[in-house]
């Protein structure tokens, strides 16, 4: 069966990620993009959901792709219109929001899906693998890059519900809600610039339910080498996942390195899904995001300057 895909909002992860997973799974077509600046050769391109579900093109879902204090509303027009709908993480601003998607999805019959790429990195299955019944003693995790690299010239990125250092450290959550049992934010620190809403850099210290600490340091300002590593002491020896999810080390050895194959795992998931006529949707990582920004100490940092 070929899944009819538009993507709505086509900036640089629907760029760098979005169309070569679609073009690499054979069970995609891209039917239509709707995006206020940007468009593909070849394909139908419109303004906006709106505009396109007003046209004669024919499609069956959607990837939405925009920043997510518009990602309700987009998401709940394409359910309503009877669209199979992959949210981009965070797949909302509010936890609310997303519960709201999820009952209209199921309401419809429609798929919905939320997106938490870094938990099909090539590293991430093997690790659970080898955590299972093991005693976790602690964790570190160190997600730590430069948001004007990754993401220049964003500035959703810094008001209310574009999460700030969170939109990478999330990532890292989404991560960490799969290979960890289950834990509870116990403090936070979060930096906001002078000038912004949300954190250019944040220390959240976490305990699991059976006792050990997390700690947790994110920062969006990192020069030279950028940190995503999580790193497990456990009774069995010291587990460190580098470079995202992508390599495994146990003990400084490392056991298992892989290609970049996150977004190509998630559009085998969302064709899978909508042949079983099931959803995906967890909000886990968000909640943990949710739950810093509730009991977090707000520290003011300088203002950010791209």
């Amino acid at each position: 069966m070929t899944i009819r895909i538009a993507i709505v909002g086509l900036g640089k992860i629907a760029r760098d990620q979005h169309l070569p997973a679609m073009e690499k799974d054979g069970r995609f077509e891209l039917a239509a993009v709707a995006s206020r600046s940007a468009g593909v050769d070849g394909v139908p391109h419109f303004t906006d959901l709106s505009e396109l579900l007003a046209s004669d093109v024919q499609f069956d879902a959607v990837a939405l792709c925009t920043p997510p204090q518009v990602r309700h509303t987009i998401a709940r027009q394409a359910i309503d219109a009877g669209k199979h709908v992959m949210l981009e993480k965070p797949p909302g601003a509010t936890l609310s929001e997303v519960e709201d998607l999820k009952a209209a999805a199921q309401a419809k019959g429609v798929t919905l899906q939320t997106t938490w790429h870094s938990r099909y990195a090539t590293a991430v299955a093997p690790a659970q693998t080898w955590l299972s019944g093991k005693t976790i003693k602690s964790v570190q995790i160190n997600w730590k890059e430069d948001v004007r690299v990754w993401h220049p010239g964003q500035t959703w990125i810094w008001q209310a519900g574009g999460l700030g250092v969170f939109d990478p450290g999330i990532n890292a959550l989404s991560i960490a809600t799969v290979v960890l049992p289950a834990f509870f934010l116990e403090k936070a620190t979060l930096h906001v610039p002078e000038n912004c809403q949300s954190p250019v850099e944040a220390q959240l210290t976490f305990r699991t339910v059976t006792g050990a600490p997390v700690q947790a340091d994110f920062d969006f300002l990192q020069t030279g080498e950028q940190s995503w590593d999580i790193i497990i002491d456990t009774d069995g020896g010291e587990l460190k996942l580098s470079h995202g999810g992508s390599r495994l080390w146990v003990d400084g050895e490392l056991k298992h390195e892989g290609p970049d194959e996150e977004y190509p795992g998630l559009y085998d998931a969302f064709a899978r899904l909508i042949a079983a006529g099931g959803s995906d949707v967890d909000v886990s990582p968000l909640r943990h995001v949710a739950d810093a920004f509730l009991l977090g100490e707000r520290v003011t940092a300088p203002a950010f300057i791209e």
